[in-house]
């Protein structure tokens, strides 16, 4: 298509070409001038798109020539380098790409993918870490904390931290310069059963027709072992000759960890189908995932337990509760029985210890009376 002509406007250097626009005819302006002894000609807009006028063009023209402002090709070249940047940058969202795809089994990442898609990737996706000020997580706390639970936020920040870290560590990205302040949790929540509650829950399992969750809620109760755990549990993590389960996928705090497997587990396992290379797989051979928290639920209601008992959790919970309050298992056995990494999570069980050395103590105190009574009748006989 051959080049028309410009025509001139009464302003220096700003011609125009009448053209057929989406409304109708109108003018495209074209403005010229020197740039470093290099003449430039290029278009400055449109008279009804872009509202030009000739005074327009003009205007843009003289701060062209003064170097205020930059010439189309530079900005075109700008904005290209600004892509490419940006395509290069490891954003958050970048980040959780990465991330999630180096954990396509892992059950926590399920939820992880709700949280970011939720709460980080709407106004923090397109951030890198280095990016981020302590005022956006400030207000991102604060504004989860007046609709979520704390615990929410927790997991939230979490995750943000989570993947900042990630970045470092595969030298991605620079980190973020300031601590993730958490919010306060108590999640100091324990469950208990009492004798009859046990004796009934046992009751519904041996009745359930659901003997695959019959026997995922036996494995929870009778090794206190995580949901987790019990999903990735492989029939290669069970030695039956040594006696021990070994919790090595995948496992919370990073290092594998083995406990003892007891008869009663023993027992189950061995009564337990063996369909696939998970001890609990269902009818495709994949392994459990959460769908089973519904059918344990049935096993839990017909067993008249409160509905606020958690049937998994909570018969880790049990299982903790007992052997702190039989007075027979120390703090540190039990932290070892629980995977526990530190300590500190195995505290809250420890008010269960205490209540048995205040009953042992009590029951020593009534010994030594009892004592006393004897030896003051004996006293008043002898002298009778």
């Amino acid at each position: 298509m051959p080049i028309q002509k410009r025509e001139k406007t009464k302003y220096p250097g700003v011609t125009f070409i009448d053209a057929q626009g989406a409304s109708g005819p109108e003018k495209i302006y074209y403005i010229r001038y020197r740039r470093q002894g290099k003449v430039i000609e290029e278009k400055a807009g449109r008279q009804y798109v872009d509202d030009m006028t000739p005074a327009k063009a003009a205007g843009i023209r003289a701060k062209r020539i003064d170097g205020e402002e930059p010439t189309n090709r530079a900005k075109r070249e700008s904005k290209k380098a600004a892509r490419l940047a940006a395509e290069g940058k490891w954003t958050l969202s970048r980040l959780w790409k990465e991330y999630s795809s180096q954990r396509p089994d892992s059950v926590p990442i399920k939820f992880d993918g709700y949280r970011f898609k939720k709460y980080l990737e709407p106004n923090y996706g397109k951030k890198e870490p280095s990016e981020f000020h302590q005022l956006d997580v400030d207000r991102l706390r604060i504004n989860l904390l007046k609709i979520k639970s704390p615990q929410t936020v927790k997991h939230v920040l979490g995750l943000l931290k989570r993947l900042c870290n990630f970045g470092v560590k595969k030298q991605l990205c620079q980190g973020i310069n300031f601590k993730i302040e958490m919010p306060r949790v108590d999640n100091q929540r324990t469950e208990d059963l009492t004798a009859d509650q046990l004796k009934s829950l046992l009751d519904a399992m041996n009745k359930s027709p659901d003997t695959e969750a019959a026997d995922f809620m036996r494995m929870a109760l009778f090794t206190g072992m995580r949901r987790g755990e019990l999903f990735k549990l492989q029939w290669t993590d069970i030695d039956f000759d040594r006696g021990f389960i070994y919790i090595r996928h995948d496992p919370k705090g990073g290092k594998s960890q083995m406990i003892p497997l007891n008869e009663q587990t023993r027992a189950i396992l061995e009564n337990h189908p063996k369909t696939a290379a998970n001890v609990f797989a269902r009818a495709n051979k994949e392994p459990f995932t959460n769908f089973i928290n519904k059918r344990v639920r049935l096993i839990r209601d017909a067993a008249g337990l409160p509905s606020d008992f958690r049937p998994l959790h909570g018969l880790r919970h049990a299982y903790a509760s007992m052997l702190a309050s039989s007075g027979e298992v120390d703090m540190y056995v039990l932290q070892k029985l629980l995977t526990h990494k530190s300590p500190q999570m195995t505290q809250r069980y420890a008010h269960l210890r205490d209540e048995t050395m205040k009953k042992a103590s009590a029951l020593a105190g009534n010994i030594i009376e009892e004592a006393a009574k004897v030896k003051d009748q004996e006293e008043v006989a002898a002298t009778a």
